[in-house]
């Protein structure tokens, strides 16, 4: 399998930031080296700061700072207001869209979309399914290993894409109900919007005080984050095309820095971790890469290769 050119995505906002903040981020991301910038609600439609209409303006003004913009839609769906603003962004005739549910995909069917990582490609089947819908890019499923990326190149059909996350907490799960409300002893309908009190999640800690899950309203993340940096020669090898990195409420620009200086070979992957680590909130883990368990952080070996 020849290597591929990385490129850099910036997958979408999954906390819930004030609009300030969000138009603030936006405006020094597009002066960063990222090449996709991936906009919209993917977790709660009651974070509504944003309009549709806002991100259609941030979607031009990125695209007019060189950037190739895909707007993202929500992993769950759950009222007639949200169908309704899923089938404007899926109407959109200017910008691709990342479908995150198996409707978004239906109402994609025909046109060029990417799947993102709620819709649970596990393998060469559903890959060739939906690139006869058309697909034209996939998100590979946080929790699969190296060696599956590696089965599932293998029977990639021709003209679609492969992206995989390479930093950010990873989002574990969905859950009709809000835990960060839970947390407060709020309903959900009347949650108070308490998310936006945490810009990275809110921390959760087992009896022993391990911290090991973070609360983002209805979507539970890892509390570690993950980052696969040490693995981009790997990434290479194995055809993939993009590589991902989930927003963060500081340093955000830093962390795109570190990594398009790894992928451009002026820093050295090791000492882009060292610098990673000061960035992360708990601390950093890669096990389902490894096909371990994904808290580990396993240590990669110099010379190897996936499913070696």
């Amino acid at each position: 399998m020849a290597a591929s050119n990385l490129r850099l995505s910036l997958g979408p906002i999954l906390y819930y930031w004030s609009r300030d903040d969000v138009m603030e981020f936006y405006r020094r991301i597009a002066d960063t080296p990222v090449d996709i910038v991936y906009l919209g609600e993917t977790v709660c439609s009651k974070r509504n700061l944003i309009r549709t209409d806002d991100w259609f303006d941030l979607a031009e003004r990125l695209t007019a700072a060189g950037k190739e913009v895909v707007l993202s839609t929500l992993a769950l769906l759950e009222a007639e207001s949200e169908l309704k603003r899923l089938r404007r962004i899926c109407a959109n005739d200017n910008y691709l869209v990342e479908a995150n549910d198996m409707g978004a995909v239906q109402l994609m069917r025909g046109r060029p979309f990417v799947a993102g990582h709620s819709v649970n490609i596990y393998n060469g089947r559903t890959l060739r399914l939906l690139a006869e819908e058309g697909l034209k890019r996939w998100v590979f499923p946080l929790e699969l290993s190296a060696a599956t990326l590696a089965d599932m190149q293998s029977v990639r059909p021709p003209g679609v894409e492969t992206e995989v996350l390479v930093y950010g907490r990873l989002p574990l799960a969905y859950s009709a109900r809000c835990f960060t409300a839970r947390a407060h002893n709020l309903p959900k309908d009347d949650c108070q919007y308490r998310c936006l009190d945490y810009p990275d999640g809110l921390t959760l800690s087992a009896q022993d005080d391990t911290r090991f899950l973070a609360l983002n309203g209805i979507q539970t993340q890892s509390a570690r984050t993950c980052s696969l940096i040490s693995e981009l020669d790997n990434m290479r090898d194995l055809g993939v095309d993009v590589v991902r990195i989930s927003p963060q409420s500081r340093k955000t620009d830093q962390i795109i820095d570190i990594f398009h200086r790894c992928i451009e070979g002026g820093l050295e992957p090791a000492e882009g971790q060292r610098r990673l680590e000061h960035l992360m909130p708990v601390a950093a883990c890669n096990g389902y890469w490894h096909g371990e368990a994904g808290m580990l952080a396993t240590q990669t070996q110099v010379g190897t290769r996936p499913g070696s």
